[in-house]
């Protein structure tokens, strides 16, 4: 595959350019050539929708996926409904924004129970389902490392995610797979298999020793222990859906 064609695949995950405003990491698509370009809610919601659509369209870039849904578990019922109309606005802005993919960082427990944060999880997505399908957005389950269960999500591997997509419906939820996340799993090939067909994402970065951020330790392609090209061909060889995104 030349190049170019390799060009057109990839999507800058807007997370890589964290400091830079939505405006400047647009800017720095076209300037570069890349794309698809995948927005994150803040910096969405710090521009303004319509500004940022309109900015998208001039730039000749097309959004791959808007993070992030999710965060489900809450103490207390009110609260998680709160959090089920936040999501539904999330689908509201992907739809108006033309991605099919919303991103769900499923979120971490409430009052250290992960077994009733697993189920609310579950029954957050279940919910959410039918207005999704309305709106013409599929759901990303994106699995996170198990060092993030106490903060961000307690869905930590391909195969809890692959379970939720298999109880919920497959028409319009799938996976989203980060090599960051997910490359120490030893059923990992397994569970790429067993997500063939629902694959909306690929996000690549790599894993550099020491770590030296929870959050933002991630590093560059090849700088780490990573095998992300065999990681890849597994991924390629399930069908994905979705955009090779770049994440770092």
């Amino acid at each position: 595959m030349n190049s170019q064609a390799e060009m057109n695949r990839l999507s800058l995950n807007q997370i890589t350019t964290e400091q830079w405003s939505l405006a400047e990491t647009i800017e720095g698509c076209a300037r570069q050539d890349v794309a698809w370009i995948s927005v994150w809610r803040h910096k969405l919601h710090e521009y303004g929708l319509n500004e940022a659509k309109k900015h998208i369209g001039d730039a000749g870039l097309t959004l791959s996926s808007l993070c992030r849904g999710g965060m489900f578990s809450a103490s207390t019922k009110e609260e998680r409904v709160r959090r089920i109309d936040d999501n539904k606005r999330a689908i509201d802005e992907a739809a108006e924004l033309g991605t099919k993919v919303l991103v769900l960082v499923c979120g971490p427990g409430a009052d250290k129970d992960l077994h009733e944060a697993r189920k609310h999880v579950q029954e957050g997505i279940k919910e959410l389902v039918p207005y999704a399908k309305e709106q013409g957005v599929k759901l990303g389950v994106e699995p996170l490392h198990p060092m993030y269960a106490a903060d961000r999500s307690v869905i930590n591997t391909l195969g809890q995610a692959n379970d939720l997509v298999e109880i919920v419906g497959k028409e319009q939820v799938g996976v989203v797979i980060d090599a960051f996340h997910v490359w120490w799993d030893p059923y990992l090939e397994t569970q790429i298999k067993r997500a063939a067909g629902n694959i909306l994402g690929f996000h690549v970065s790599d894993w550099k020793i020491p770590i030296t951020d929870m959050f933002k330790g991630r590093s560059l392609m090849g700088d780490g222990v990573i095998e992300l090209k065999k990681m890849r061909r597994q991924v390629e060889a399930a069908g994905i859906k979705g955009r090779l995104k770049s994440k770092s």
